[in-house]
């Protein structure tokens, strides 16, 4: 299995997330703007979450739907975030109420099962937008000490990000000049190594820190897992990186919507 996280591990992720995005954005206010997604207010990423969820859980139980619908509902809403709260209970039920063996989409590369993709695809979305709320509530990017999020579930959606994400044919993470990044939590015996080129980005894991191998790669990132799951999602500064490593990085790693 890529995750060593149980179904129910990504379901209390995807909860204690709901709760943080719940109360960060009742603080901040639906009109503030959101500093790690500019342009944005907290009522647009409560309603962009809420669609997420929707959707999600229309996938997994077959349905057909226009996810812009839902967002429309979203920001008309007169609740928001209560509105995101009944989206999150949505997409919790229909994880719990499908097969080990459902058959719907998955769009990741190295990814679990249907059932266990989406309840770990949706613990990290979830994840990341309450941290979006957290940025709002403090006017600022966050830094991993304000954050509620446990250091195995970071590292869990690293290797989301690393394996899943950033591998795929349209990933747009390129570069001319072939270039090893190594990623090693401080707080964890284990790393990954990524290989950046002109053709889609090749990651592997290492399941000691030991095995890094600093001295083979060009950049390595060396921070606790919260601190990097925050840089490596485009969400803090909190870790260095060289300027041009760190502008090919929030350029072409962003995953959005589409």
């Amino acid at each position: 299995m890529p995750t060593s996280l149980t179904l129910s591990d990504h379901l209390a992720g995807l909860r204690a997330a709901v709760s943080a995005f719940a109360a960060h954005a009742d603080r901040a206010g639906l009109e503030a703007e959101v500093p790690t997604c500019p342009e944005w207010t907290v009522r647009r990423l409560l309603a962009h979450q809420g669609m997420v969820h929707r959707w999600a859980a229309a996938s997994l139980r077959g349905e057909r739907v226009e996810a812009e619908a839902f967002e429309r509902e979203g920001m008309d809403h007169p609740d928001p975030i209560g509105w995101l709260r009944a989206g999150a209970e949505g997409v919790v039920a229909a994880i719990e109420a499908a097969d080990d063996d459902v058959r719907t989409i998955v769009f990741l590369n190295d990814a679990p099962p249907p059932r266990r993709f989406w309840a770990r695809r949706q613990c990290h979305e979830t994840t990341m937008h309450a941290v979006d709320a957290l940025s709002a509530s403090l006017g600022r990017r966050p830094r991993a000490a304000d954050t509620w999020i446990d250091p195995l579930l970071a590292r869990d959606g690293i290797d989301e990000l690393l394996g899943g994400f950033l591998t795929r044919n349209h990933s747009r993470l390129r570069c001319e000049d072939p270039t090893t990044v190594l990623v090693v939590p401080t707080d964890a015996d284990e790393s990954w190594r990524l290989d950046v080129s002109l053709r889609p980005a090749v990651t592997t894991r290492r399941t000691s820190a030991r095995e890094a191998g600093d001295d083979e790669a060009d950049v390595v990132l060396r921070a606790p897992s919260v601190a990097l799951y925050l840089a490596l999602w485009n969400r803090s500064d909190e870790v260095e990186a060289t300027p041009d490593l760190a502008d090919l990085w929030r350029s072409q790693s962003t995953v959005t919507w589409s």
